[in-house]
């Protein structure tokens, strides 16, 4: 396409250099320069993209977005902000595709995948193909592609809508970062439906304050268009957003709102509760544990009903759901059970347990360990979570990246030291299930917490082969 067309909508502060060229790419990385390729800028946290140029131009490309006059020979686009101008020039390279969908975004610290998910099961049980995007990777038409990233990077997002798109869907629902708030990876897109799932302590490492990372997650609203905002009137920042935008609905189970819940029962097989879905009112038994998994369904029942689905279709895409990979999901039933869950903030460790203990007859173990080089803080508040909710606590490594495993351990021990002494130390993950199955007794409940379905253990860079589910089963096959 020519760069004339590539940069349309950009808030653009000088050109230098000629517009009329054919470009075939674009990168952000000089490493991947490409022949006509265009390379942009962009400041991220360890290195400055405008350093890289002439790496770029080595490799074949023929034209810059920058934040800074530079002294090049190619063509120079320079902009107040390269990260607004990726997305803008993301969306023109795929034609548009976003402008072209019903596309509704999901925000929040927990239940962002379960919601998620939930979406797009409902929407795909009633025939209107539906694409998803977030923590487990890109879903449609029987494809699953893999990433690193909750909330892909502009070029990898609007190309995955545009393959969609190409499949024949037209409605796609995305799970939304702080971190891709604060990037603008979804800057210029209009969602249908932006759903507000909660807001809690996380990402305190990148963000330096709970007010700083509340603001980047409320900013989104301020920041992004969207034809319906659906917020959970239970939390504190959903009731913010409620009283500060417009055409705001909420959803709750103890706050007035628009569509609700009452009478909420857990056991074994899951959770039943009464919803009142825009004053139609019914019954729903669904596969899942846990108190938590009500709003899910509430946020994802109304973004459905927003969008048009029948109510009746909405109520049967609830009931037939199960769980999602690596949510609270049961992988192991025989006298005793065993839980995998994604678990990895204060928050959510704590609903997760607390579901767990209210359908367990006999002891509860938690098996966890906290990332390294994240939020510190969080690493003795959720061992005190544990130590308070669990009956054992079995403190093991996660992703201690960077970070010597035991330091990690250690702070999480303070936690738990605070509240019971009933707890063990060891190290290795796998030899920490193992520890958890093998005292397990009828009855009894073992949560491993913190990974889900993630494949990796990160360890000094190094991704290696790992993952909950799998080492159970290994496990128990040994036995």
């Amino acid at each position: 396409m020519k760069l004339s067309d590539l940069i349309k909508n950009l808030d653009i502060v000088k050109v230098i250099g000629n517009l009329d060229i054919e470009v075939f790419d674009v990168v952000t990385d000089s490493r991947f320069g490409s022949s006509s390729g265009v390379f942009v800028c962009l400041n991220g946290q360890n290195h400055d993209g405008h350093v890289f140029v002439n790496q770029a131009i080595k490799n074949g490309c023929v034209a810059i977005i920058s934040e800074k006059e530079l002294p090049v020979s190619i063509t120079q686009i320079i902009v107040s902000d390269t990260r607004i101008a990726l997305s803008v020039i993301a969306s023109n390279f795929y034609g548009n595709i976003d402008k072209k969908m019903n596309l509704i975004g999901v925000i929040g610290t927990n239940g962002k995948t379960s919601t998620a998910h939930l979406i797009g099961k409902i929407l795909n049980g009633t025939g209107k193909k539906c694409g998803v995007i977030g923590t487990l990777g890109t879903f449609f038409s029987g494809v699953c592609l893999e990433q690193s990233l909750t909330t892909p990077d502009p070029l990898q997002l609007h190309k995955a809508l545009k393959e969609m798109y190409d499949c024949g869907i037209r409605t796609a629902v995305m799970e939304i970062s702080a971190h891709a708030i604060y990037f603008k990876k979804v800057y210029g897109i209009k969602f249908a439906v932006a759903v507000f799932t909660n807001f809690s302590r996380d990402h305190l490492d990148f963000f330096n304050s709970e007010e700083n990372y509340r603001e980047v997650k409320k900013s989104f609203f301020s920041d992004n268009e969207c034809k319906y905002i659906v917020t959970n009137a239970d939390d504190e920042l959903g009731r913010e957003i409620s009283k500060e935008f417009d055409g705001v609905i909420t959803y709750s189970i103890d706050n007035p709102s628009d569509v609700f819940a009452i009478e909420i029962k857990e056991d074994k097989k899951g959770i039943s509760f009464i919803i009142n879905l825009f004053d139609c009112v019914y019954n729903v038994d669904m596969k899942l544990s846990g108190r938590f998994n009500v709003y899910n369904a509430l946020a994802g029942a109304t973004a459905c009903a927003l969008i048009g689905v029948k109510t009746e279709r909405v109520i049967s895409g609830l009931r037939s759901f199960s769980c999602v990979d690596g949510r609270l999901e049961k992988v192991y039933s025989n006298g005793f059970n065993i839980y995998v869950d994604y678990a990895h903030t204060p928050d959510g460790l704590e609903k997760v347990l607390s579901a767990l203990k209210s359908i367990t007859s006999g002891n509860l173990f938690c098996v966890f360990g906290c990332g390294g080089n994240r939020d510190v803080g969080k690493r003795r508040e959720m061992g005190k979570i544990s130590g308070l909710l669990a009956n054992f606590t079995v403190i093991t490594s996660d992703n201690p990246r960077y970070e010597e495993p035991m330091d990690i351990i250690f702070e999480i021990e303070k936690g738990v030291l605070e509240v019971t002494k009933k707890y063990v130390i060891i190290q290795d993950r796998k030899q920490a299930i193992e520890y958890a199955i093998d005292n397990a007794k009828k009855g009894d409940t073992i949560l491993i917490a913190g990974k889900g379905a993630e494949k990796y253990q990160e360890i000094l860079g190094i991704k290696l082969p790992y993952n909950d589910k799998d080492m159970v089963s290994e496990i128990l096959r040994s036995k």
